[in-house]
Protein backbone atom coordinates (compact mmCIF):
# COMPACT_ATOMS: atom_id res chain seq x y z
CA UNK A 1 0.00 0.00 0.00
CA UNK A 2 2.78 2.47 0.90
CA UNK A 3 4.40 1.42 -2.36
CA UNK A 4 1.15 2.94 -4.22
CA UNK A 5 0.84 6.07 -2.20
CA UNK A 6 4.80 6.81 -3.45
CA UNK A 7 4.12 6.00 -7.05
CA UNK A 8 1.00 8.53 -6.49
CA UNK A 9 2.73 10.98 -5.55
CA UNK A 10 5.47 10.84 -8.17
CA UNK A 11 2.70 11.01 -10.51
CA UNK A 12 1.73 14.09 -9.03
CA UNK A 13 5.21 15.77 -8.63
CA UNK A 14 8.29 14.42 -7.22
CA UNK A 15 9.23 17.37 -4.69
CA UNK A 16 7.65 15.19 -1.75
CA UNK A 17 9.32 12.92 0.47
CA UNK A 18 7.61 9.84 -1.20
CA UNK A 19 8.39 10.56 -4.40
CA UNK A 20 11.87 10.55 -4.14
CA UNK A 21 12.12 7.32 -2.02
CA UNK A 22 9.71 5.47 -4.99
CA UNK A 23 12.48 7.13 -7.45
CA UNK A 24 15.28 5.70 -5.22
CA UNK A 25 13.71 2.59 -5.32
CA UNK A 26 13.04 2.52 -8.91
CA UNK A 27 16.74 3.21 -9.75
CA UNK A 28 17.89 0.39 -7.76
CA UNK A 29 16.04 -1.81 -8.99
CA UNK A 30 16.73 -0.77 -12.54
CA UNK A 31 20.76 -0.59 -11.67
CA UNK A 32 20.14 -4.64 -10.07
CA UNK A 33 18.43 -6.10 -12.60
CA UNK A 34 20.47 -4.88 -15.21
CA UNK A 35 23.55 -5.77 -13.73
CA UNK A 36 22.20 -9.12 -13.65
CA UNK A 37 20.59 -9.31 -17.19
CA UNK A 38 23.58 -7.33 -19.24
CA UNK A 39 26.09 -10.31 -18.88
CA UNK A 40 23.86 -13.04 -20.25
CA UNK A 41 22.22 -10.95 -22.95
CA UNK A 42 18.89 -10.83 -21.43
CA UNK A 43 16.31 -7.62 -21.20
CA UNK A 44 16.42 -6.00 -18.26
CA UNK A 45 13.08 -4.81 -19.33
CA UNK A 46 11.41 -8.06 -19.65
CA UNK A 47 12.22 -8.35 -15.45
CA UNK A 48 11.73 -4.76 -14.59
CA UNK A 49 8.22 -4.51 -15.10
CA UNK A 50 7.02 -7.17 -12.32
CA UNK A 51 8.75 -4.92 -10.21
CA UNK A 52 6.67 -1.68 -10.60
CA UNK A 53 3.77 -3.78 -11.30
CA UNK A 54 4.12 -5.76 -7.75
CA UNK A 55 6.87 -3.87 -6.01
CA UNK A 56 6.38 0.02 -7.05
CA UNK A 57 2.58 -0.67 -7.43
CA UNK A 58 2.73 1.34 -10.45
CA UNK A 59 -0.93 1.14 -12.14
CA UNK A 60 -2.27 -0.66 -15.22
CA UNK A 61 -2.29 0.42 -18.23
CA UNK A 62 0.86 2.71 -16.70
CA UNK A 63 3.10 0.65 -16.32
CA UNK A 64 3.43 -0.73 -19.13
CA UNK A 65 5.17 3.25 -21.31
CA UNK A 66 6.66 3.21 -18.04
CA UNK A 67 8.50 0.46 -18.45
CA UNK A 68 9.45 1.37 -22.15
CA UNK A 69 10.86 4.51 -20.33
CA UNK A 70 13.39 2.09 -19.09
CA UNK A 71 14.86 1.27 -22.69
CA UNK A 72 14.59 4.91 -23.88
CA UNK A 73 16.86 5.46 -21.19
CA UNK A 74 19.18 2.39 -20.83
CA UNK A 75 19.97 1.39 -24.22
CA UNK A 76 21.78 4.58 -25.69
CA UNK A 77 25.12 3.34 -24.84
CA UNK A 78 25.26 0.34 -26.56
CA UNK A 79 23.29 2.19 -29.63
CA UNK A 80 26.07 4.39 -29.56
CA UNK A 81 28.90 1.25 -29.77
CA UNK A 82 27.24 -0.08 -32.24
CA UNK A 83 26.60 2.97 -34.45
CA UNK A 84 31.17 3.68 -34.57
CA UNK A 85 31.09 -0.01 -35.64
CA UNK A 86 28.01 1.28 -38.82
CA UNK A 87 25.87 -1.99 -37.16
CA UNK A 88 22.78 0.46 -37.51
CA UNK A 89 22.53 1.07 -41.21
CA UNK A 90 22.00 -2.17 -42.47
CA UNK A 91 18.91 -3.74 -44.33
CA UNK A 92 17.76 -5.68 -41.26
CA UNK A 93 18.05 -2.76 -39.10
CA UNK A 94 15.50 -0.63 -41.30
CA UNK A 95 12.79 -3.86 -41.51
CA UNK A 96 12.91 -4.46 -38.04
CA UNK A 97 12.45 -0.76 -37.33
CA UNK A 98 9.75 -0.61 -39.71
CA UNK A 99 7.68 -3.17 -38.63
CA UNK A 100 8.38 -2.71 -34.83
CA UNK A 101 6.80 1.04 -34.84
CA UNK A 102 3.57 0.55 -36.32
CA UNK A 103 3.40 -2.65 -34.23
CA UNK A 104 3.89 -0.74 -30.96
CA UNK A 105 1.65 1.28 -31.41
CA UNK A 106 -0.97 -1.48 -32.22
CA UNK A 107 0.20 -2.61 -28.79
CA UNK A 108 -0.51 0.03 -27.11
CA UNK A 109 -3.95 0.48 -28.15
CA UNK A 110 -4.75 -3.21 -27.83
CA UNK A 111 -3.24 -2.70 -23.68
CA UNK A 112 -5.36 0.77 -23.08
CA UNK A 113 -8.87 -0.62 -24.84
CA UNK A 114 -8.80 -4.28 -24.46
CA UNK A 115 -6.20 -5.59 -21.69
CA UNK A 116 -6.33 -2.05 -19.02
CA UNK A 117 -6.95 -4.09 -16.11
CA UNK A 118 -4.59 -5.61 -13.86
CA UNK A 119 -5.60 -9.41 -13.68
CA UNK A 120 -6.05 -9.70 -18.03
CA UNK A 121 -2.35 -8.23 -17.76
CA UNK A 122 -1.10 -10.21 -15.22
CA UNK A 123 -2.01 -13.37 -17.36
CA UNK A 124 -0.44 -11.80 -20.25
CA UNK A 125 3.18 -11.59 -18.16
CA UNK A 126 2.72 -15.23 -17.05
CA UNK A 127 2.42 -16.11 -20.70
CA UNK A 128 5.61 -14.69 -21.43
CA UNK A 129 7.53 -14.89 -18.31
CA UNK A 130 6.63 -18.55 -17.56
CA UNK A 131 7.86 -19.82 -21.35
CA UNK A 132 11.43 -17.45 -21.26
CA UNK A 133 12.02 -18.97 -17.57
CA UNK A 134 11.56 -22.37 -18.54
CA UNK A 135 13.75 -21.65 -21.87
CA UNK A 136 16.55 -20.30 -20.09
CA UNK A 137 16.82 -23.44 -17.72
CA UNK A 138 16.26 -25.55 -20.81
CA UNK A 139 19.19 -23.92 -22.72
CA UNK A 140 21.23 -23.76 -19.78
CA UNK A 141 21.44 -27.28 -18.54
CA UNK A 142 21.02 -28.48 -21.75
CA UNK A 143 22.78 -26.26 -24.63
CA UNK A 144 21.16 -26.46 -28.19
CA UNK A 145 23.26 -27.96 -30.81
CA UNK A 146 24.08 -25.76 -33.77
CA UNK A 147 22.50 -26.63 -36.60
CA UNK A 148 22.13 -24.95 -40.06
CA UNK A 149 19.13 -22.67 -40.86
CA UNK A 150 17.91 -20.81 -43.97
CA UNK A 151 17.91 -17.17 -43.02
CA UNK A 152 13.90 -15.98 -43.24
CA UNK A 153 13.37 -13.69 -45.96
CA UNK A 154 13.01 -10.22 -45.75
CA UNK A 155 8.94 -10.19 -45.96
CA UNK A 156 9.09 -12.93 -43.42
CA UNK A 157 11.42 -10.45 -40.96
CA UNK A 158 9.12 -7.45 -41.44
CA UNK A 159 6.30 -9.94 -40.56
CA UNK A 160 7.93 -11.25 -37.68
CA UNK A 161 8.83 -7.78 -36.23
CA UNK A 162 5.30 -6.47 -36.51
CA UNK A 163 4.11 -8.99 -34.60
CA UNK A 164 7.05 -8.80 -31.81
CA UNK A 165 6.09 -5.27 -31.93
CA UNK A 166 2.36 -5.49 -30.67
CA UNK A 167 3.67 -8.11 -27.71
CA UNK A 168 5.96 -4.89 -26.81
CA UNK A 169 3.44 -3.02 -26.72
CA UNK A 170 1.48 -4.79 -24.30
CA UNK A 171 4.23 -5.73 -22.44
CA UNK A 172 6.72 -3.04 -22.69
CA UNK A 173 9.38 -4.35 -23.35
CA UNK A 174 10.06 -2.55 -27.68
CA UNK A 175 10.38 -5.96 -28.81
CA UNK A 176 14.40 -6.74 -29.56
CA UNK A 177 14.63 -9.14 -26.45
CA UNK A 178 11.93 -11.60 -28.79
CA UNK A 179 13.64 -10.33 -32.12
CA UNK A 180 17.06 -11.45 -31.16
CA UNK A 181 17.07 -14.89 -30.26
CA UNK A 182 14.53 -16.05 -32.50
CA UNK A 183 16.67 -14.56 -35.77
CA UNK A 184 18.98 -16.01 -34.65
CA UNK A 185 17.15 -19.26 -34.20
CA UNK A 186 16.75 -18.81 -37.69
CA UNK A 187 20.47 -18.67 -38.87
CA UNK A 188 21.01 -14.79 -38.73
CA UNK A 189 24.51 -14.25 -37.36
CA UNK A 190 24.63 -12.67 -33.93
CA UNK A 191 27.06 -9.44 -34.75
CA UNK A 192 24.05 -8.69 -37.31
CA UNK A 193 21.18 -9.14 -35.03
CA UNK A 194 22.36 -7.36 -31.87
CA UNK A 195 22.76 -3.64 -33.21
CA UNK A 196 19.54 -4.25 -35.47
CA UNK A 197 17.91 -5.52 -32.70
CA UNK A 198 18.59 -3.03 -30.34
CA UNK A 199 17.80 -0.38 -32.36
CA UNK A 200 14.32 -1.52 -32.98
CA UNK A 201 14.11 -1.38 -29.26
CA UNK A 202 15.04 2.24 -28.46
CA UNK A 203 13.16 3.41 -31.25
CA UNK A 204 10.46 1.45 -30.25
CA UNK A 205 10.37 2.43 -26.82
CA UNK A 206 9.81 6.13 -27.49
CA UNK A 207 7.31 6.00 -30.77
CA UNK A 208 5.40 3.57 -27.31
CA UNK A 209 5.58 5.83 -24.83
CA UNK A 210 4.49 8.32 -27.13
CA UNK A 211 1.80 6.59 -28.21
CA UNK A 212 0.32 5.75 -24.87
CA UNK A 213 0.75 9.39 -23.61
CA UNK A 214 -1.46 10.57 -26.64
CA UNK A 215 -3.62 8.09 -25.79
CA UNK A 216 -3.94 9.31 -21.95
CA UNK A 217 -5.99 12.60 -23.55
CA UNK A 218 -8.40 10.14 -24.88
CA UNK A 219 -8.68 7.46 -22.31
CA UNK A 220 -9.96 6.98 -18.62
CA UNK A 221 -7.80 5.84 -15.90
CA UNK A 222 -3.83 6.08 -14.99
CA UNK A 223 -2.63 5.35 -18.66
CA UNK A 224 0.32 8.04 -19.43
CA UNK A 225 4.13 6.84 -18.51
CA UNK A 226 4.96 7.65 -14.98
CA UNK A 227 7.84 10.08 -16.39
CA UNK A 228 10.10 10.18 -13.69
CA UNK A 229 9.71 6.97 -12.31
CA UNK A 230 10.66 5.48 -16.03
CA UNK A 231 13.52 7.82 -16.46
CA UNK A 232 15.25 7.00 -12.96
CA UNK A 233 15.01 3.33 -13.65
CA UNK A 234 16.40 3.56 -16.75
CA UNK A 235 19.05 5.69 -15.87
CA UNK A 236 19.74 3.05 -13.20
CA UNK A 237 19.81 0.25 -15.83
CA UNK A 238 22.55 2.30 -18.02
CA UNK A 239 24.49 2.54 -15.02
CA UNK A 240 23.87 -1.35 -14.30
CA UNK A 241 24.29 -2.05 -17.91
CA UNK A 242 27.68 -0.84 -17.68
CA UNK A 243 28.46 -2.15 -14.50
CA UNK A 244 27.27 -5.79 -15.70
CA UNK A 245 29.21 -5.40 -19.23
CA UNK A 246 32.62 -4.79 -17.21
CA UNK A 247 32.17 -7.43 -14.70
CA UNK A 248 30.61 -10.24 -17.33
CA UNK A 249 34.36 -12.32 -17.47
CA UNK A 250 34.01 -12.75 -13.82
CA UNK A 251 30.92 -13.75 -13.06
CA UNK A 252 29.19 -17.66 -13.61
CA UNK A 253 27.02 -17.11 -16.71
CA UNK A 254 25.61 -20.50 -15.79
CA UNK A 255 24.10 -19.49 -12.73
CA UNK A 256 22.88 -16.28 -13.92
CA UNK A 257 21.14 -17.89 -16.54
CA UNK A 258 19.50 -20.72 -14.01
CA UNK A 259 18.72 -17.88 -11.88
CA UNK A 260 16.85 -15.49 -14.28
CA UNK A 261 15.37 -18.37 -15.53
CA UNK A 262 13.82 -19.37 -12.33
CA UNK A 263 12.91 -16.22 -10.98
CA UNK A 264 10.89 -16.07 -14.79
CA UNK A 265 9.21 -19.18 -14.32
CA UNK A 266 8.22 -18.34 -10.36
CA UNK A 267 7.18 -14.91 -12.00
CA UNK A 268 4.96 -16.76 -14.41
CA UNK A 269 3.39 -19.49 -11.99
CA UNK A 270 2.65 -16.62 -9.47
CA UNK A 271 1.03 -14.00 -11.83
CA UNK A 272 -1.24 -17.15 -13.40
CA UNK A 273 -2.49 -17.71 -9.69
CA UNK A 274 -3.52 -14.33 -8.84
CA UNK A 275 -5.42 -13.92 -12.26
CA UNK A 276 -6.84 -17.23 -11.81
CA UNK A 277 -8.30 -17.27 -7.97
Amino acid sequence: MAARLDVAAAHTGWMSELAWSTGALGFVAGLTIAVVTAPVGVSGAMFLLPVQLSVLGVPSPAVTPTNLLFNVVATPGALLRYRRQGGLRTPLARRLVLGTLPGVVVGAVIRVFAVPGPQVFRLFVAGLLLPLGVWLCARTLRPARRRPAEPPSPRAVTALAVAVGIVGGVYGIGGGSLLGPMLVGRGLPVVQVAPAALASTFLTSIVGAGAFALLALVAPGAVAPYWSLGLLCGLGGLVGGYVGARLQPYLPETGLRLLLGVLAALVGVLYTVQALI
